[in-house]
């Protein structure tokens, strides 16, 4: 049992929303608190982590915050796969947002190449709920749960990346499915896995 707990689970996480939704802002409020100096740059795509206990499990939540331009889609399958869990993002005061979750919906299972799609994991986040105090507000929450209900009752959050509001128990929540999406596939980023897991050995053999 010791030597599990040793064993840190490696949960990849994607955000994926139009350009200006709040991604970058929501992972930075939830991450960059603590971890900072995890932040890593790509083309096309940033990723940070962090670690959290998740039901006495210790993972590390790679979150990967993806360019919300056209431009980028073609860059999608190798940011995609291998995901644990998919977060979408649009803000509640901009409709457009709202409309083309179905595009970033499907545009992720296309290239994500999953075993099963329908038992994949998507969490969706409504941003930016403090703007104007609420008044400049155009998608309401009913909308946006019926959204997620004809997608098979998908976890609906409304955030505020800018005051914290509901970022942290988004993100807890995003670990748990993550975590139990993990149990059910094969391990991804074997090399890595591999690696951790052999430096413990060593560590623990060292004596």
């Amino acid at each position: 049992m010791d030597i599990s707990h040793k064993k840190r689970t490696l949960l990849k996480v994607i955000l994926l929303g139009d350009s200006g939704v709040g991604k970058t802002s929501l992972m930075n409020q939830y991450v960059y608190r603590k971890f900072s100096q995890h932040y890593k740059a790509t083309i096309g795509a940033d990723f940070v982590t962090k670690e959290l206990q998740v039901d006495d499990k210790l993972v590390t939540l790679q979150i990967w915050d993806t360019a919300g331009q056209e431009r980028f889609n073609s860059l999608g399958a190798a940011f995609y796969r291998g995901a644990d869990c998919c977060v979408l993002v649009y803000d509640v005061n901009a409709h457009k947002t709202f409309d083309t979750l179905n595009n970033w919906h499907d545009e992720f299972i296309k290239q994500a190449d999953l075993n099963d799609h329908e038992a994949f994991p998507f969490v969706l986040l409504g941003n930016k709920v403090d703007v104007d105090g609420g008044n400049s507000r155009k998608v309401t929450e009913k909308k946006a749960r019926e959204w997620c209900a004809s997608r098979g009752n998908l976890p609906y959050f409304e955030t505020s990346a800018k005051e914290g509001y509901n970022v942290e128990e988004a993100f807890l929540n995003v670990a748990k499915i993550a975590s139990e999406n993990e149990h059910t596939q094969d391990i991804y980023f074997p090399g890595i896995s591999e690696t951790v897991s052999e430096a413990e050995q060593r560590g623990g053999c060292a004596c």
